[in-house]
């Protein structure tokens, strides 16, 4: 790596790695140190590396032949595919050193590490030789501390025991979350202690962590729901998609599950309680009760706005339904649907009346998961209407939904992929 000479842990992270050919390996989430007993700089074991499958692996750092400022180069493209995990000596340089609170060497000055500089040695090894840390200030009005870069040594109490045993803040973690989907923020969460899993949730904003609940394996779920205050549980319920919602809470104790509904708000939990009449393997148990209602009466370019919303999942933009009020779930009588590729193609003045297809056949709530497949299958759909018995639109099912529930139930976990279990190189 000629010409390297000392690269800043924030710098490599969602950087692409690719093989000596040129083939796409994954993306860094992190690195590996190992931590020493004496003051000498931790030596960098490796990279932690998410596939396109979302697993998390271990790459030596012997293996990494080039780092540059777009991407990092390994000498094969051969890794060894068992899932990272981390071992009692070592830390996550941006898991866990980030946010780190430390104090200067010699001296009672509280500073909070901000970033970590790795550098080369004459033996091919990499170290944690260099620490980006502010000054930590207490009280009101204080302006912020210009941020140096000290060698480790300068540096004291980062130790793995203070580490693990520090109150840490999160929020140079939570920057580099800022450019990651919440799905890749999930897989990052896992890997952490549990302790600084902790820390990164108590930062996070309701929205933002619902979003990653949302993408976390069942157990996962649990653990990090019933960590939080009941009341901040709520309210991240409230914030999360209510089929997302209800399969969390149908998860938990009968007990458990009436307290939060109870401290949720009525118009939040209502259409959570619904989904929970349902088994979760029917169409009722899969819907979400929130898709694009329209009455017949909205223009086409009323329509094409609605399903624009950037925040709107592309499954349920595909499909807007058309329905007499009114156009809450469960709606007034339920009339058809618009394609959204029909939208387009019709004038903006237009209607969606005038573009209804109504020969489209509903779901019914009742419906088992091989016969919502089946449907899917049949009318090449991503999203598709669920009616009740007296013909009103009570949700809606997507094929994300679909496919939820037909992978394996660790497939968060392990990816598409068989893994092998070969030893750590």
């Amino acid at each position: 790596m000629a010409g390297v000479n000392r690269v800043f842990a924030a710098q490599l992270s969602g950087l692409p790695v690719f093989g000596p050919d040129g083939e796409s390996i994954g993306r860094v989430r992190d690195l590996v140190a190992g931590l020493r007993l004496d003051a000498q700089p931790p030596r960098i074991l490796g990279l932690v590396v998410e596939l396109s499958t979302r697993r998390r692996v271990f790459v030596p750092m012997l293996r990494v032949t080039s780092i540059e400022p777009t991407a990092v180069t390994l000498a094969t493209g051969s890794v060894n595919m068992r899932q990272f995990n981390q071992r009692p000596n070592e830390v996550l340089v941006l898991g866990q050193l980030l946010d780190a609170h430390a104090t200067l060497a010699g001296s009672d000055t509280r500073i909070t590490v901000v970033d970590a500089g790795m550098e080369p040695t004459r033996t091919r090894d990499w170290v944690l030789a260099k620490l980006a840390i502010r000054e930590r200030r207490v009280g009101l009005g204080r302006r912020r501390s210009a941020m140096q870069v000290l060698p480790w040594s300068e540096v004291a109490g980062l130790g793995l025991t203070d580490l693990t045993g520090q109150p840490q803040g999160a929020g140079q973690l939570l920057m580099l979350f800022d450019t990651m989907r919440a799905a890749d923020i999930a897989a990052t969460v896992r890997d952490l202690p549990l302790k600084r899993r902790h820390e990164v949730a108590d930062a996070m904003d309701d929205e933002r962590l619902a979003d990653v609940i949302e993408e976390l394996p069942d157990d996962d779920q649990k653990e990090l729901l019933a960590y939080l205050a009941e009341e901040r549980a709520a309210d991240v319920l409230e914030a999360m998609n209510p089929d997302d919602a209800a399969d969390l809470l149908a998860e938990l104790a009968p007990a458990d599950q009436s307290r939060l509904l109870e401290l949720m708000e009525p118009e939040e939990s209502a259409p959570v309680r619904r989904l929970l009449e349902y088994s979760s393997d029917t169409a009722g148990g899969l819907m979400t009760p929130e898709p694009v209602v329209l009455t017949p009466d909205t223009t086409i370019a009323e329509a094409l706005a609605h399903i624009r919303n950037a925040e709107l999942p592309p499954a349920l933009a595909s499909m807007v339904f058309v329905c007499r009020p009114p156009t809450a779930t469960p709606t007034g009588r339920y009339v058809g649907v618009v394609h959204f590729q029909r939208l387009l193609r019709e004038p903006p003045a237009e209607l969606v009346a005038s573009a209804v297809d109504t020969g489209l056949p509903p779901l019914k709530p009742g419906a088992s998961l091989a016969e919502v497949t089946r449907y899917f299958a049949a009318y090449n759909l991503t999203c598709g209407p669920v009616i009740d018995a007296e013909d009103h639109l009570i949700g809606a099912v997507t094929v994300d939904d679909v496919l939820d529930h037909l992978l394996p139930e660790d497939w968060r976990e392990t990816g598409l992929h068989d893994t092998l279990e070969e030893d750590r190189a």
